[in-house]
């Protein structure tokens, strides 16, 4: 019995060391993936924590400048050679634009779409470079999928507000205007699943710097883009006025500060100068004013874009609201010695021009100073090369998404009022036993306020 006793008590010892090895073996290895991810989190940090000059260079942009320009300018110092360069594209682009505000509102929408795409381009591209190496997997795709996303939404927002009667004629449209908001969530949604299968272990936290890359993208381009064809179904006039006071303040703080700069405004943009931010300040106010008063006087200007659906046509017909009527206003004491006037005929909308061109070259130039901080933070001159002397479609428009913003914040709190029209719109969308309630509900309103006689109650 003795010798059994042993030999289980032998036999209990060594599965006790058995186990007692396995644990030990358990927590070595516990230690080392401890370790790993230890080194992980720290190379992480040290990706967080690199500084600027550890940024990985962007390949400068090629010089787009056309040969004959090239040739012609080719005797000339290489400021001046810049100067011409970027006016001469300056007119290019001006007399372009002209051009297509003449041919209507509709080719303008096109306008603020393709600049808005070209600007996300030129912004994702660069992301797309200085990670380039680590190649992650389906930014790009996923970049531009999130951009038709965000666009698919926004624009059947616009289509649902002012094209609703249009749509409710269109059977094999009603489907997708009542369950947008519905389909663009589930876009999406797809899109969002789609990113979080791409995620590989070794690129974690590049694939969610990029991920917020393209977003803030998108917010940067995609909503204020909306913002803008906004602004333009208000009246061209609200397109036209703060987008050409912003190129105006472009155009006039370059040629102040090239003629006259001497006193550097700030070092983000060291070219930048105090002479030329507040040369192109007081000739923005003033061309706002006077191009105001131009504009004014026509209706295809002043009045609201509307889709006719009739004739299948954009049309800009009404009454001129009183913004754009003539009023006397009383010159001030201190003027009427100067211009030698008592009274003087303006249009109240000229007053509205002057808060817009001061918001222009005052805080629009900060866009600019923005854009200027960004490019400097990953080393490259231009967002790219489209034009030549200018830079990409970003840089002559990175003021002008603080100025779409400004403009609809301003019309919603000092200009809108209820409209006719659209309301009219949405009552013709419903149903008619609801639109018999509303014209009951209207009729008793009405003959309650001594509008309707009481006898046409019926």
């Amino acid at each position: 019995m003795s010798a059994r006793r042993r030999r289980r008590a032998d036999a209990d010892d060594e599965e006790e060391e058995e186990e007692g090895k396995k644990k030990e073996e358990e927590e070595e290895e516990e230690e080392d993936g401890s370790d790993r991810e230890v080194d992980l989190d720290e190379g992480l940090v040290d990706l967080d924590l690199r500084n600027d000059s550890d940024t990985p260079d962007v390949p400068p942009p090629t010089d787009s400048t056309p040969e004959i320009l090239k040739r012609a300018l080719s005797g000339l110092s290489a400021r001046w050679k810049n100067w011409w360069i970027r006016g001469i594209l300056s007119l290019a682009m001006i007399s372009m634009f002209f051009l297509i505000i003449y041919m209507g509102s509709f080719m303008l929408m096109l306008l603020v779409l393709g600049i808005q795409v070209k600007c996300f381009h030129e912004i994702i591209t660069i992301g797309y470079r200085v990670y380039h190496s680590y190649d992650l997997p389906w930014f790009r795709s996923l970049s531009w999928y999130f951009l038709l996303c965000v666009n698919y939404f926004f624009y059947g927002e616009t289509v649902a507000d002012y094209f609703g009667t249009f749509v409710q004629r269109r059977e094999q449209l009603q489907f997708l205007i009542r369950y947008h908001r519905f389909i663009s969530f589930a876009l999406y949604l797809a899109g969002f699943c789609m990113f979080v299968l791409s995620l590989v272990k070794k690129h974690y936290r590049l694939q969610f710097y990029m991920f917020a890359w393209t977003h803030v993208t998108l917010l940067i381009t995609v909503t204020q883009s909306h913002l803008v064809i906004q602004n333009l179904f208000e009246g061209m006039i609200w397109f036209l006025v703060p987008i050409s006071s912003v190129i105006c303040n472009d155009i006039a703080a370059y040629i102040f500060g090239f003629f006259f700069g001497r006193t550097p405004l700030i070092k983000l943009s060291p070219k930048k100068t105090w002479e030329g931010f507040i040369g192109g300040g007081v000739s923005t106010v003033l061309f706002g004013f006077v191009f105001s008063y131009f504009l004014a006087q026509y209706q295809y200007f002043v009045c609201p874009v509307e889709y006719n659906s009739e004739t299948n046509r954009f049309v800009t017909e009404c009454e001129p609201s009183e913004l754009f009527q003539l009023k006397k206003y009383s010159v001030p004491l201190l003027l009427q010695a100067v211009l030698g006037w008592e009274t003087v005929n303006m249009y109240p909308f000229q007053m509205h021009s002057i808060a817009l061109s001061t918001f222009a070259s005052l805080i629009g130039p900060f866009g600019g100073f923005f854009a200027s901080g960004f490019k400097r933070a990953f080393k490259i001159k231009d967002f790219a090369d489209t034009i030549p002397g200018h830079g990409g479609i970003m840089d002559r428009f990175d003021c002008q998404y603080l100025m779409a913003t400004f403009v609809h914040v301003y019309i919603t709190s000092f200009i809108r009022g209820p409209n006719p029209s659209k309301v009219l719109k949405q009552l013709l969308v419903l149903q008619p036993e609801q639109q018999l309630n509303v014209y009951r509900t209207l009729k008793s309103h009405l003959v309650e306020k001594g509008i309707l006689q009481p006898s046409l109650r019926g």
